[in-house]
């Protein structure tokens, strides 16, 4: 029973934690969008278009728990005082002109830094499945674009990952005979990898674990089930 609350405090919080960065890359794209449109016309009105709708939406998400401070946005100033502290020497002429901060890269965000870990545990499990003159790119590519993709395509594997946990779906052979068709399906454009992993059993059971776990191939599939009625 602990478990099952661990594991749905968890779900709620991923699921607050995209809500949340989703708000914030609309917040970025904001601003961005008002500091570039001073500087070139954009010459799009869908872009314009996105914008007014961001800025209207932005008010209106209150997800509540994910301020750490004090929320002052609906605060109205109504009048301030000003008093003289004194004359302050300010010298111009020594010393480095203080520098802007560059812009930050978009959509960052504790929710991307979870899609990067996957990524680096993926090239990390298949760095010695695979022999020879082989990128990390090639690795990653093939795994978790390539092979996953095929499997992604089959309806077989969509209603399996639905109906059964994740365990079950490990254990069906239906998935060693998808995962040999979306190798022959990849081997002429993958021929290195893919003749390995034709010719050993190793690289196709530490494919087929590397795709149930960073991989989340079985996640994947309950989410396309939609496409497959």
């Amino acid at each position: 029973m602990a478990e099952d609350d661990v594991r749905a405090a968890e779900a709620a919080q991923n699921e607050l934690n995209a809500l949340v960065l989703f708000k914030h890359d609309m917040a970025a794209y904001q601003r961005m969008y008002a500091f570039l449109s001073q500087i070139f016309d954009y010459g799009n009105t869908a872009i314009e278009k996105r914008f007014i709708f961001y800025k209207r939406l932005l008010p209106l998400l209150a997800f509540g728990r994910e301020r750490e401070g004090i929320d002052l946005s609906k605060v109205i100033l109504t009048h301030h005082a000003l008093k003289h502290q004194g004359n302050r020497a300010l010298s111009l002429n020594y010393g480095e002109y203080p520098k802007l901060q560059p812009l930050g890269e978009l959509g960052s965000g504790s929710v991307q830094e979870k899609e990067k870990a996957h990524l680096y545990e993926i090239i990390a499990r298949v760095n010695d499945l695979f022999e020879g003159d082989i990128t990390e790119s090639d690795r990653l590519i093939y795994v978790n674009n390539v092979i996953k993709g095929k499997l992604l395509e089959s309806a077989i594997l969509v209603q399996q990952a639905v109906n059964n946990s994740k365990e079950q779906f490990a254990n069906s052979p239906d998935l060693s005979d998808e995962l040999m068709n979306a190798i022959m399906d990849a081997l002429a454009a993958h021929s290195t990898m893919s003749k390995q992993a034709l010719d050993s059993e190793r690289v196709r059971e530490g494919l087929k674990e590397t795709l149930l776990g960073p991989g989340r191939l079985y996640e994947a599939l309950r989410e396309r089930s939609d496409l497959h009625p």
